[in-house]
């Protein structure tokens, strides 16, 4: 029995009802669109299901946002740096922390107008440091993800985020439909002889799409290690694009991910192709 990816079935004493997932809702915007999933969700025999991933998400979305407001900051010490002719170059929050030291050794008066930032910073990295923490913990005891961080590119967070989102590949047709589940293929547009093909649709869970879109460009960009689909992203970057390579490897990811069962590396260093 084939569980949708779009609605979880409830199933109370007084009969059958399905919870279309809110995720979802930008999908089936009209009334009869919503109608109709329901009619195929009625229609069809689907296993009881239970959002065991609720509290994952929510951990990872925490982490997100301490990480964007960690980074806001960041930008807000640079630019208020660059406004006084100091350039701190690019680099992580360490690097970042080690550079704005050794500025503040040298020009002593700026103290007061960097050092709450850099306390403020500090303490979020610390808290977002608590979450990478609780992440790995959940990773060291979970086959399925360990595996997915086989692949190259892939740590932790990426993997857990992927799980929870994509849950069990069995309830999709083929693995190229994760692709789509998750906003990672282009857009088509029909109308009278015209048929041309727009950008990504951005559908689904966000978080996750943008991790894969981070794991592809470490892939490409910082990973070493030669392997089939590193070989296949750096062709495909020649011939479209960096940008529309990343995305294209980011999708190939999910499929690759969507097929593993017992372990990615045999996917990923044996026979992938384009």
């Amino acid at each position: 029995m084939r569980q949708s990816p779009f609605w979880t079935p409830i199933t109370p004493k007084t009969g059958p009802l399905f919870h279309v997932q809110t995720q979802y809702a930008q999908q089936v915007p009209t009334i009869d669109a919503v109608a109709t999933v329901l009619r195929i969700a009625l229609s069809q025999t689907v296993e009881p299901g239970v959002d065991r991933f609720g509290e994952v998400r929510a951990l990872l979305t925490a982490r997100s946002k301490l990480v964007d407001i960690r980074r806001d900051i960041e930008n807000q010490m640079r630019g208020l740096l660059k406004s006084l002719g100091i350039v701190l170059g690019k680099g992580g929050a360490g690097v970042l922390a080690a550079r704005i030291a050794a500025i503040l050794r040298q020009a002593a008066r700026l103290r007061p107008l960097i050092d709450p930032l850099m306390a403020v910073h500090d303490a979020i990295a610390a808290q977002a440091a608590s979450y990478d923490a609780q992440i790995k913990a959940l990773t060291r005891s979970d086959q399925i993800v360990r595996g997915l961080m086989t692949v190259p590119g892939v740590g932790p967070v990426t993997a857990l985020a992927f799980k929870s989102t994509v849950d069990d590949p069995g309830r999709f047709k083929s693995a190229g439909d994760v692709g789509a589940y998750l906003g990672l293929t282009p857009r088509r547009y029909q109308s009278g002889e015209m048929d041309r093909t727009g950008r990504i649709s951005k559908r689904g869970d966000r978080l996750t799409r943008s991790y894969l879109y981070e794991a592809a460009n470490v892939l490409l960009k910082v990973v070493r290690r030669g392997s089939p689909l590193k070989s296949w992203g750096l062709k495909l970057a020649k011939r479209i694009g960096p940008k529309k390579a990343k995305i294209a490897v980011a999708r190939k990811m999910a499929i690759i991910k969507a097929s593993c069962k017992t372990g990615a590396a045999r996917l990923i260093f044996g026979s992938e192709r384009g």
